[in-house]
């Protein structure tokens, strides 16, 4: 992908907009990179350097739309390096700071408000590129594909179709609470990296997701270990439409985005990897991996896809 992002000239342009919510009273940010025609500069997304044309002129045509759902406690910013080959490849790509679940504010993590309200971002995020006069006319009308990551993968199961249930200790009266996450039909497939999925245990919770979707968890996952993509297999409606392998040992942060070197720590646990794991260079392979799914999948039907 990159040798054709070089033939065709594509650079990654950049911005940052915000989305309101009046129902639900918030206000949050989003990180769009798109296909645009302006040099790229180093320019910086929260503490980390990205080779980017900020608030750029988009390219012209019109271009497939992807969505990146951060983890729980997380950021967009983690999955930068991602985007960016998106970008460069022909995609435009939203990455909406779930509010009240990131790095700066996590009062929502563990809570029945969270798992109502994530799903319900990635449709204010789509609908937010409907409305742009801007991006309107250079995101293509079929559809949005989601690329979640650990409490990301959750958020794309729910609003692919996936119905969740709360745990007894997440809702206000102790009980578990089936949640009302209301199916966008817009979305055409799903990335599911580690993604965390008790919430769909319950019979059924998963037989209305229908989508092809890639999905990839690692081997020393201590956070979504083996079961949550067993519950993923064995809920969805067809899991031939599922290509599904594990990384050989990778943790559960490997499929975030290489850290600067200053920022590598022991104490800082996201940076971190299995001893002998290199991300680097799996995040080369990984951003074709995802690039290549998307360009090939058939929009929605899933007729072509298997399990690996």
């Amino acid at each position: 992908m990159n040798n054709e992002a070089e033939k065709n000239d594509i650079r990654a342009g950049c911005c940052e907009v915000k989305i309101t919510d009046r129902a639900l009273g918030i206000t949050f940010p989003m990180t769009v990179m798109y296909p645009a025609d302006a040099p790229e500069r180093t320019v910086r997304l929260g503490p980390y350097p990205v080779e980017a044309a900020r608030d750029a002129a988009p390219r012209e045509g019109r271009f497939p739309l992807v969505l990146i759902s951060h983890g729980s406690g997380g950021s967009p910013y983690v999955y930068r390096s991602l985007a960016r080959h998106l970008a460069r490849s022909g995609f435009v790509v939203g990455l909406p700071e779930h509010p009240h679940n990131h790095r700066g504010d996590n009062t929502y993590e563990g809570t029945i408000h969270n798992l109502a309200c994530r799903p319900r971002h990635l449709r204010m995020a789509a609908d937010w590129f409907d409305r742009d006069e801007v991006f309107k006319e250079r995101v293509r009308p079929d559809g949005y594909s989601v690329i979640g990551h650990s409490m990301g993968g959750y958020t794309a199961l729910a609003a692919a179709g996936g119905v969740p249930t709360c745990f007894p200790d997440e809702s206000p009266d102790g009980q578990p609470h089936r949640i009302d996450a209301a199916r966008d039909p817009r979305i055409r497939s799903l990335v599911l990296l580690a993604p965390a999925s008790v919430w769909f245990r319950k019979e059924g919770a998963l037989s209305g997701v229908r989508l092809p979707i890639l999905m990839l968890c690692a081997e020393h996952d201590p956070f979504t270990p083996a079961f949550h993509a067993g519950i993923i297999l064995q809920g969805v409606a067809d899991p031939h439409k599922i290509r599904y392998r594990t990384v050989a040992n990778a943790g559960h942060f490997s499929f975030l985005s290489p850290f600067p070197a200053e920022m590598i720590s022991p104490a800082f646990l996201p940076s971190q990897d299995p001893p002998g794991f290199d991300r680097v260079p799996f995040h080369e392979t990984l951003q074709d991996e995802i690039t290549e799914f998307l360009l090939s999948e058939p929009r929605g039907r899933g007729d072509n896809f298997h399990r690996m």
